[in-house]
């Protein structure tokens, strides 16, 4: 199938996003929040403070981000479990994957000794929940780091910059960003990309699921992404007002 003959969720080019809303301060007793929308998927990013630390890192004089993830049970066409005992492996994976990418963005020196927890639930999923995840993750760590420099409990803003995520992947032999369920699910190539507003690589997950890729698709799938990734950090920068 040509990109030109190829039908897309909204109407999108192969190189283009669905469309994105972060929407803040959702919840009222996080610290912060964010409610990512990836056209219909919907992860719903909530952060905790607690002033204390994992008991390995007592002492440290440094701080923790860490993150939870779950599915609601009715976020996909069929209901699945809640995972009340233990986590599932797919989940343990992807929040330690928004863990890994907050960590490379925050000053843990700069934080003293208290912890953030970013709880993203999935309420629907349309493909790329685990993008969305960071993605949201970021605004929700942002507003909560803030409101601890509000209340003069730190000198100032621990971040060190942004980060973001978003899915590509080869369906039909034709190169896609931001791919939804429906291309997901047939997807030739999946890959997943986290990266920072500086045009660095936090994380690059990428898989052959039906036939194997070349350099030449891996350097298209990376260009998309990191367009991908510079358009996201905007829409963060919008919203919070960072510098």
């Amino acid at each position: 199938m040509s990109q030109e003959s190829r039908v897309r969720s909204y109407g999108r080019a192969v190189n283009e996003m669905r469309p994105v809303t972060l929407t803040r301060e959702v919840l009222k007793h996080a610290a912060g929040s964010c409610m990512a929308e990836f056209g219909d998927t919907r992860v719903l990013c909530a952060a905790t403070i607690e002033e204390t630390v994992p008991r390995w890192r007592k002492g440290s004089h440094a701080g923790w981000v860490t993150a939870e993830y779950a599915m609601l049970p009715a976020s996909t066409g069929r209901r699945s479990p809640r995972e009340y005992r233990g986590r599932k492996g797919r989940s343990m994976e992807i929040e330690r994957l928004i863990g890994r990418s907050l960590r490379t963005v925050v000053d843990m020196r700069a934080m003293g000794e208290i912890m953030v927890t970013v709880d993203c639930d999935v309420i629907q999923a349309d493909g790329g929940t685990r993008t969305a995840s960071v993605t949201g993750a970021w605004v929700a760590l942002h507003d909560a780091l803030l409101s601890l420099v509000r209340e003069d409990k730190l000198a100032r803003l621990p971040l060190t910059g942004q980060v973001a995520a978003i899915s590509m992947g080869i369906v039909d032999d034709v190169a896609l960003l931001d791919l939804d369920y429906g291309e997901d699910s047939n997807a030739q190539v999946d890959m997943n990309l986290v990266g920072t507003a500086d045009g660095r690589i936090v994380e690059l997950q990428g898989t052959g699921e039906q036939t194997p890729f070349d350099k030449d698709q891996l350097a298209t799938l990376l260009d998309y992404g990191s367009e991908g990734i510079a358009r996201l950090v905007a829409l963060q920068r919008k919203v919070t007002n960072f510098q």
